[in-house]
């Protein structure tokens, strides 16, 4: 039998949240408890009026400690409360029934990058190594997209990155394509990097009760996006495929989640009259398979000035569900090899995306001439994005690193 370890798993988002991140990491902290550890989830709640509260989920421990409110909020107002962030977690839960615990290894998840303080005071306090889930290079990828100059705020924000990157033993990107980044970046730090790859469980599938067939858009091929809609997102070049699309009446769009882009893209909707186009908002994580299996292709769109390698939590959710992908993503980012490969769907590295109508009209064509996609989409997951295999790879990094 493998050792039983204490394990912290520290984040900033976690169910009821139901972003792809808080899905994540219940996924991995239920899995790790029934690979035999005990698990201690320690989460940020603004939305508490008591200090801290204590849940048991799953098999896991919940610590859900007040902190100054981060989402939903002026740009300004945002950064403050998570430069705040740990420090408000530190003092919650020294108040906490847990206050005084100990654990073998700390895991912890970013974005965000604000975590690094609490992480070092528990990795003294424990005298244990740490493993960073790093699944966004921030601040890199918002000069990319030209959302901030190499000015006063981004050295800031490097150096509050840089300072979590040093406060970790091993450090998980998401694809080999983002090693590159570290490449002499970190001269002290006395670390390691590997590829951690993402991750999804098994769902368990809930009933939703949305119906396509009693939409507008009933009959026809549908094309989903699952997940957030922001700035990153470049969510226009979809937009502009739905509306060259739209004299087909046997193909429709559908648009489920939040972001900052969800208001502008309804409005741009309604402007252009682009009339193949359903909005959603989220929907409850363990329904989203009951959503999907009512769908035909996954739809993955990032900005083309990226130059970092991501692999969505969304394009996880289509494999499991058989649904291959029509992805619009950066030049070279790893995806598109991942895809090709495994033969999953199709893929534009075009900034324009003028490339996507006659992509989709060929996954069109895929669903008679190649009937195993849908198979090869499960096997994909199965393979390299389980959850179990991503619980294993963390406590094979902290031990051999004690």
């Amino acid at each position: 039998m493998a050792p039983r370890h204490q394990l912290a798993l520290i984040c900033d988002v976690f169910p009821p949240s139901r972003s792809s991140g808080a899905v994540q990491l219940r996924d991995l902290a239920q899995q790790l408890a029934a690979d035999g550890h005990d698990v201690t989830v320690i989460t940020a709640a603004s939305d508490l009026d008591v200090p801290w509260r204590i849940e048991h989920v799953g098999g896991v421990e919940v610590v859900r400690l007040k902190t100054p409110r981060t989402r939903d909020t002026h740009y300004v107002r945002r950064t403050l409360a998570e430069l705040a962030m740990p420090f408000a977690m530190r003092r919650n839960l020294a108040r906490s029934p847990v206050a005084s615990r100990c654990f073998d290894g700390l895991i912890w998840y970013s974005p965000t990058i604000f975590l690094g303080p609490l992480v070092r005071h528990l990795k003294a306090r424990s005298q244990c190594p740490s493993y960073l889930i790093l699944r966004d290079v921030f601040p890199e990828w918002a000069v990319d997209l030209g959302l901030m100059g190499r000015g006063l705020s981004y050295h800031v924000f490097k150096a509050i990155a840089d300072y979590q990157y040093h406060s970790a033993n091993v450090i998980g990107v998401q694809t080999a394509g983002n090693l590159s980044y570290f490449d002499g970046r970190l001269p002290s730090w006395r670390g390691r990097i590997e590829v951690l790859e993402n991750w999804l469980a098994e769902p368990a599938v809930s009933h939703c009760d949305l119906s396509i067939n009693e939409t507008d858009l009933s009959g026809r091929r549908i094309f989903v996006y699952a997940g957030n809609m922001g700035v990153a997102q470049q969510m226009d070049k979809l937009l502009n495929l739905a509306k060259v699309m739209s004299p087909r009446s046997d193909v429709g769009f559908l648009f489920l989640g939040r972001g900052s882009e969800v208001g502008r893209m309804k409005a741009r909707c309604a402007t252009e009259s682009i009339e193949n186009v359903l909005f959603l908002d989220e929907i409850e994580p363990d329904e989203v398979m009951s959503l999907l299996s009512q769908c035909h292709c996954g739809l993955v769109s990032l900005d083309s000035r990226h130059r970092s390698h991501n692999i969505p939590g969304k394009f996880l959710a289509y494999l499991q569900a058989g649904l291959p992908v029509l992805a619009a993503i950066n030049p070279g980012n790893d995806l598109e090899k991942l895809v090709s490969t495994w033969r999953v769907g199709r893929v534009s590295t075009e900034a324009s995306g003028l490339d996507l109508p006659d992509l989709l009209e060929s996954m069109l064509g895929d669903e008679l001439a190649d009937p195993a996609i849908s198979r090869r989409c499960r096997a994909l997951w199965e393979t390299k994005f389980s959850a179990q295999a991503a619980a294993s790879q963390i406590v094979k990094a902290l031990t051999d690193d004690q």
